[in-house]
């Protein structure tokens, strides 16, 4: 649905700055080159992660960052690992297990400077997975949960200010599925289901593109259920908030062709 906004590493990078590779660190040519399950050496086996993770192999070189939390589980490098898992899991596009590795380093490390970002990395991986407004959004609704919790926990850092952007996205795709499901019921002649979605969005996304129309499919949906008390209030807000919107024109000639035959019965 949305444009992929693929994560850079800065903050990974700026993490494992401390390293510094020498040319023992890569592997010589007699060595294997699958070296998941091979005992290593830490640096040797964070070395090889960090090639796989530069040339684009992200699965190998999740794989490896795993190995490195396995075979050194209590070497400062676990830590590092744990979250260069999630992210390579990230770039692999493989989100369940980049959401699982980024989760286990926060059970593990709660307030670790890194933190923002595991939250982060995680509301990216639901924000990224957000399907047509046709189809079931609750992925959409993990964004949205994952997102508003960056802006709680952590309101001044990068992550907070781009999860505001993201957020209000995800807010106008909300809505969109509702004014989907409303306008079907529309067609169908289903006038109180339409209203109720049709409310939802007026309601609950207020500041998303789709208020307006919103409030004049309510007065259509008024109307029709006999009720021109509440097509007129729906009307009167459109014209407060949204008056030169062209739907604000098309409800003001519907008010005016057919509220007087309800209001004079």
């Amino acid at each position: 649905m949305f444009e992929s906004s693929r994560l850079k590493p800065v903050v990974l990078a700026a993490a494992c700055g401390a390293l510094v590779l020498t040319a023992g660190c890569g592997g010589g040519a007699g060595k294997k080159k699958d070296t998941a399950y091979v005992a290593r050496d830490v640096d040797t086996l964070y070395a090889a992660a960090r090639q796989r993770l530069d040339t684009g192999r992200t699965k190998q070189a999740a794989a490896l960052f795993d190995e490195v939390e396995r075979q050194h589980p209590y070497s400062p490098w676990a830590r590092r690992a744990q979250l260069m898992s999630a992210f390579s899991y990230y770039a692999a596009r493989d989100y369940n297990k980049a959401i699982q590795s980024a989760q286990r380093f926060l059970s593990i490390h709660p307030g670790n400077k890194d933190a923002p970002y595991a939250y982060y990395l995680i509301s990216m991986c639901y924000y990224e997975q957000i399907s047509d407004v046709t189809r079931d959004q609750k992925t959409t609704e993990q964004a949205k949960a994952a997102l508003t919790d960056i802006i709680r926990r952590y309101p001044t850092t990068q992550y907070a200010a781009d999860a505001r952007l993201k957020l209000d996205l995800v807010n106008d795709h909300l809505a969109g599925k509702e004014m989907t499901v409303g306008r079907n019921y529309q067609q169908r002649g289903k006038w109180l289901a339409a209203t109720l979605r049709f409310r939802q969005v007026v309601d609950n996304f207020q500041t998303t593109s789709h208020t307006p129309e919103a409030l004049y499919r309510l007065v259509e949906c008024y109307l029709n259920l006999g009720i021109p008390e509440e097509a007129q209030k729906a009307a009167a807000v459109l014209e407060r908030n949204y008056p030169n919107s062209k739907w604000y024109e098309r409800a003001y000639k519907l008010m005016d062709k057919n509220a007087h035959d309800y209001l004079a019965a």
